[in-house]
């Protein structure tokens, strides 16, 4: 469930409106990017070596991909019109890319990559301005099962860096080194919030560090070999506009895989909107759609520089839980440390010799924050038994095909790569199980009018409609005409302030579900979000408000539930009357 406002106020210390100093924006940057750079610069170093590929176009692709990484990051916290999520979403080189990418290499080069890569980021584009059709499949049952995955798909790739003992070491070493990163950023959750908690990630870091150099795995011969300014040794190999054979044989892939970007970005525009704000808001999927679109911008990006595709890293969201830092000028700041560090090839050697026991500590403690984050965003959509089995079976299937338990040999190694990723199948799952459950439901009734107050006699009669063809009680047709009449003229309130309404359509579904009734407004409305609204009833109320804040309260009372889903150019609100109450 979504945290208490006194429970959240502990621990937001700066809201994404908020504008630290600088001096703090930019040492927070830090703290974020650093991190994160040794994740960016292993996916692309993978890739190219598991396709054969030389030195020179493995530096081209670092840099590409640092440099891409921090404009879309940078974007990301920006919003740039109806690009970017407004929140801190740090972006970088996908792990999912990887099983695609290599064949790409393998049977053309660096040209094909580059085209596969920025014609599959035209589909991110296309799932956001549909986001609205698609919300049946990005539930937060769904989005919230695909959080809980990625710990699951991480977590096999941190155990090594972990438990690795370098040559001449001491197992010991390692273990002790992991230890102390662990405990310290682990310490950050556990204790009681307060200054210093902005500061425990980068001290978890910098005392692992310490203990690493004092038992001597920390190897920092390579820092002094790297110049401290200079550009890559590659160049850029072009595009493949051929669209040859292999293009046609590998673009299904790559776009599978952008689809499965999109519903990762849309968990994670979720998740940041859950930590960034001192008291519970409504998620605002207007922001979702920007997140998709600057990941779409940014895999474009990453395609033109033949490079892999960009998709916001997740561990985001545990590290502004962790630290209480949500604003969007230290977002902004990331984006320029990594843009910076394309270009630093000293600094950007310090941070690859980051010993592997520290790197693998304190992405676990992230991993586990976000496990958590995931549970809470599966429960707040309002949970039943019957998701609770769509989140369960989804999580379960996701398991068996990231740990290659089922079907491993059947697949074979084509499709082994892809499917054998834990979020793809268990998001997959999730999604077609939400959908089967949708089937079983009655189809709603539907009218159609104008988004204003004089429809009013037309949405009652056919909500009386509805009511008798169903046999309600009248007690319960009471009920349900009278939250017609109050959604309605909460919908339309924004006309009292402004002068009178546009002209704008409302669609209004009514369906059975069980015993209760779901009614669906589908309009154009205000910026605000009914459920945020409802929340603050009575903190400021004026003479002009008193007529709209009785309609929210008369609502908030005859209704079991309200939820507002905001889009750009679309607005759904779902109200939900149970017969019992």
């Amino acid at each position: 469930m979504p945290p208490t406002p006194t429970e959240a106020a502990h621990v937001i210390r700066y809201e994404p409106d908020e504008r630290p100093p600088l001096v703090v924006s930019i040492a927070l940057a830090l703290q974020f990017a650093i991190p994160h750079v040794v994740g960016i610069v292993v996916v692309p170093t993978v890739v190219v070596r598991a396709a054969g590929g030389d030195a020179a176009f493995l530096s081209w692709t670092i840099f590409v991909t640092l440099a891409v990484g921090g404009i879309s990051t940078a974007l990301q916290a920006a919003r740039v019109g109806r690009i970017g999520a407004g929140y801190i979403l740090i972006a970088g080189a996908s792990n999912s890319s990887i099983a695609v990418c290599v064949p790409a290499l393998v049977a053309e080069g660096p040209a094909l990559l580059a085209t596969l890569v920025a014609v599959s980021a035209l589909l991110q584009f296309v799932v956001a301005a549909r986001l609205s059709l698609l919300r049946r499949i990005f539930t937060p049952t769904v989005s919230g099962t695909v959080i809980m995955l990625i710990p699951l798909a991480v977590m096999p790739n941190l155990l090594p860096l972990v438990t690795r003992v370098p040559d001449g070491a001491a197992s010991l070493a390692t273990l002790g080194t992991a230890a102390v990163t662990l405990v310290v950023t682990a310490a950050g959750l556990l204790l009681p919030a307060g200054v210093w908690r902005i500061w425990m990630p980068a001290l978890g870091i910098a005392t692992g560090c310490v203990v690493a150099a004092a038992v001597g795995i920390y190897d920092t011969s390579g820092v002094g070999e790297a110049g401290w300014i200079g550009l890559p040794a590659g160049s850029w190999p072009g595009l493949d506009l051929g669209f040859g054979r292999a293009f046609w044989i590998l673009l299904p892939a790559f776009l599978f895989v952008s689809m499965a970007e999109a519903l990762k970005t849309v968990g994670d525009g979720i998740g940041i909107q859950l930590v960034s704000w001192r008291k519970p808001r409504a998620v605002d999927f207007r922001a979702v759609q920007g997140a998709i679109n600057a990941n779409g911008v940014g895999t474009m990006l990453a395609g033109l520089g033949a490079t892999m595709p960009s998709v916001p890293y997740s561990t985001v969201v545990p590290l502004v839980k962790m630290t209480g830092v949500a604003a969007r000028r230290v977002g902004i700041a990331v984006g320029g440390v990594f843009l910076a560090l394309a270009f630093l090839p000293r600094f950007m050697a310090l941070v690859v010799a980051l010993p592997d026991p520290v790197v693998g500590a304190y992405l676990a403690v992230l991993m586990a924050t976000l496990f958590a984050i995931g549970v809470r965003v599966v429960a707040s959509d309002r949970a039943t038994h019957r998701k609770g089995i769509v989140a369960g079976v989804a999580f379960c299937v996701g398991a068996g095909f990231q740990n290659q338990l089922v079907f491993a040999e059947q697949l074979g190694p084509a499709w082994s790569g892809l499917l054998g990723n834990g979020i793809v199948t268990g998001g997959l799952a999730a999604m077609l199980m939400s959908l089967l459950l949708r089937q079983g439901r009655t189809r709603p009734r539907r009218i159609r009018t104008s988004l204003s107050v004089d429809s009013y006699p037309k949405i009652d009669a056919f909500l009386a409609e509805f009511c008798a063809s169903r046999g309600w009680s009248d007690d319960m047709t009471g009920r349900l005409r009278a939250v017609g009449e109050e959604a309605l003229i909460t919908l339309t309130g924004r006309g009292d302030d402004e002068g009178g309404p546009e002209t704008r359509r409302l669609v209004l579904a009514a369906r059975n579900v069980g015993r209760a009734v779901e009614l669906e407004f589908f309009a154009s409305t205000d910026e605000k979000n009914l459920e945020d609204r409802m929340a603050l009833i009575g903190s400021q109320v004026t003479e002009q408000r008193i007529e709209r804040e009785i309609s929210l309260r008369l609502l908030r009372h005859l209704a079991s539930s309200v939820r507002h889903q905001q889009y750009h150019d679309t607005d759904i609100v779902t109200v939900r009357v149970d017969e019992s109450d």
